[in-house]
C-alpha cells in the first residue's frame, strides 16, 4: 500500500505471505502512519474505502497493526516483496484499483481527506534476515498459518554503531541458536534495515496470539547462560546505540490481508460489520405519534 500521490510514505513491520523462499531475498515493504489523534475515525473511514477497492478490485494486499505500547495512534502497514522491481508493480496494482472503483476525481478526494487525517508519514524498506531468525516457518503454508494466528507483536529495533554490523549479528546468531534449543522453540523473525531511516537497524520481531504468549519467553539470561549472556552485554554495550522496544496489535479491518492468511483464521481476517441494534424507548418515554399508531396496528 503506497500513497505516494501524498508525497508521503509510512512504516514499520511484518509480513504478508505471497512467496517463500529462505535462500531468496525476501523485503518488508512497511509504511507507519502517525495518526491526528481526533481524526482517528475519519482516518479509519477512508483506510476501509481502499480496503474495499483493493479486494474487490484485484489490488495490493498488506496487514494493519496499530501500536499498543509505544507511540500512541501509529498504524503500521505491511506488505511482503520478493524484489525491488514487485514493489513498484504494486504501487502501481494499488493506484489501479482505487480508480477502478472511485475514479480519478475520487481517488485524488481520498488522498486529500487521507493527508488531513495524519501528523506525518514515513516509509521503509527492510530485508527478511532469514540467517538470524530463529525457527522461521518452513515454507509459504507455514508463514502464512504462523502470521494468520498472530495477534501480537513484539518488535525490538536495534540502531547499531557504524562499523559494529557484524559483531551485533554475532550476538543475533548465539540468540538464534539459544532460541532453537528451547523448549518449545521461540520463533523471532529478524529483518535489517534497507531504506527510509538513518544508519543501520535490526528489527527482531516475536509473534503471539495472546499477551500471555509473552510470559513464556524465558529471559535471555536464562536462554544464554553466564558466559554467553555476559557476550551479549559486551558486545550490546560496544556495538549499539540504543534499542527501542513496542508491541503492536493486528488491526484486520484496515488490512486486506492475502488469501493464504485469511484462510488460517477467516472470521478474525474479515471481521463483520457491527450494526447497531436501534434502541427500544424506555417505559414512559414518549413515542412519536406515526411510531405509536404503527404500534397499535401490529397489537390488533
Amino acid at each position: 500500500m503506497k500513497w505516494k500521490a501524498l508525497g508521503t510514505a509510512i512504516a514499520a513491520l511484518l509480513l504478508s505471505a505471497l512467496a517463500f523462499s529462505q535462500t531468496a531475498a525476501q523485503y518488508l515493504d512497511i509504511e507507519v502512519v502517525q495518526v491526528k489523534p481526533e481524526k482517528r475515525a475519519d482516518f479509519d473511514a477512508i483506510t476501509k474505502k481502499m480496503v474495499a477497492a483493493n479486494r474487490q478490485n484485484g489490488g495490493d494486499n498488506w496487514l494493519a497493526m496499530e501500536t499498543v505500547y509505544g507511540q500512541g495512534n501509529r498504524i503500521t502497514f505491511v506488505s511482503t516483496r520478493n524484489s525491488y522491481a514487485e514493489t513498484e508493480k504494486a504501487s502501481d496494482v494499488f493506484y489501479s484499483a482505487l480508480e477502478k472503483a472511485y475514479g480519478k476525481a475520487g481517488v485524488d478526494k481520498i488522498f486529500q481527506e487521507f493527508s488531513q487525517c495524519v501528523v506525518n508519514t514515513r516509509s521503509e524498506l527492510r530485508r527478511r534476515r532469514w540467517d538470524l531468525s530463529s525457527n522461521p516457518p518452513a515454507d509459504a503454508e507455514a508463514e502464512a498459518k504462523l502470521v494468520g494466528s498472530t495477534r501480537w507483536l513484539r518488535t525490538v529495533a536495534v540502531h547499531v554503531k557504524p562499523g559494529q554490523s557484524d559483531a551485533l549479528e554475532g550476538v543475533l546468531k548465539d540468540m538464534k541458536a539459544a532460541r532453537e534449543r528451547t523448549s518449545p522453540p521461540i520463533t523471532t523473525l529478524v529483518s535489517q534495515s534497507v531504506a527510509g531511516q538513518d544508519g543501520t537497524i535490526y528489527y527482531v520481531t516475536t509473534l503471539e496470539n495472546s499477551m500471555a504468549g509473552f510470559d513464556s519467553i524465558p529471559p535471555m539470561q536464562k536462554a544464554l547462560g553466564e558466559e554467553g549472556y555476559a557476550k551479549f552485554v559486551k558486545v550490546s554495550g560496544d556495538a549499539v546505540e540504543h534499542a527501542d522496544t513496542a508491541i503492536n496489535r493486528f488491526v484486520p479491518e484496515l488490512s486486506n490481508a492475502p488469501e493464504p492468511v485469511v484462510a488460517a483464521a477467516p472470521d478474525y481476517w474479515n471481521p463483520k460489520p457491527i450494526v447497531a441494534a436501534k434502541a427500544k424507548p424506555k417505559s414512559g418515554e414518549m413515542v412519536p405519534a406515526a411510531d405509536k399508531g404503527k404500534a397499535d396496528d401490529k397489537s390488533k
